[in-house]
């Protein structure tokens, strides 16, 4: 597989995602707006669940509506996250390997991350995240290193002034969306607001 390129955009919603809810296990879709050869560039991802994972029907509606969104802004579903409620445990649950097996389906280079709650700290040097592989039929570890995360630095700050603002009550799942249908899970609001926090010289959002 190759490398993996996550922009400062799609980490920071994954890291309020996973704050927001910090009692529950919460997951969600990664995409891409630039399928560039040999390397996989996460540049957005819509936050799902925060209960209920491994309700199948809920997840299909989901992502159904996901797909039909990526098709009107040319994006594309190239992964999945998930954090688990106990902090500990960054396996990928049977609920995660089967969305995950439905995403290669449509792209082979599809990537599973899981979120390290032990390492959400704001003041954590290095990304909290494990990144698994699809690889002869079986999701498998990969080596961290192959996890790319332009500006960290700036990328780390920005995701704990949010938190520390309380912004990341901005944030809205899917699972909030359904509750109240006038909430938007593309989170275009939230979006804005991290775009002006990144500085000229983090090209990648």
């Amino acid at each position: 597989m190759s490398e993996v390129e996550l922009s400062c955009l799609a980490y920071v919603k994954m890291f309020l995602h996973a704050n927001l809810f910090p009692h529950c296990s919460v997951n969600g879709l990664l995409l891409s707006s630039s399928l560039a050869e040999g390397t996989v560039c996460v540049t957005d991802c819509v936050p799902l669940l925060h209960s209920h994972l491994p309700l199948a029907l809920l997840m299909q509606l989901a992502l159904t509506q996901v797909d039909v969104w990526c098709a009107q802004t040319q994006q594309k579903i190239v992964g999945y996250y998930q954090a688990n409620a106990c902090l500990s445990d960054i396996s990928p649950p049977p609920c995660a390997l089967k969305i995950a097996d439905k995403i290669v389906e449509q792209y082979s280079n599809a990537v599973l991350l899981m979120i390290d709650g032990r390492k959400m700290s704001p003041g954590y040097r290095v990304p909290p995240i494990v990144m698994y592989e699809h690889k002869d039929s079986r999701w498998t570890l990969k080596d961290k290193h192959t996890i790319m995360l332009h500006q960290w630095e700036e990328t780390r700050l920005i995701a704990s002034h949010l938190l520390n603002s309380w912004d990341h009550t901005l944030l809205v799942d899917f699972d909030s969306h359904l509750d109240d249908i006038r909430k938007d899970w593309t989170n275009q609001k939230l979006n804005a607001k991290i775009m002006e926090l990144v500085s000229p010289a983090n090209g990648n959002m």
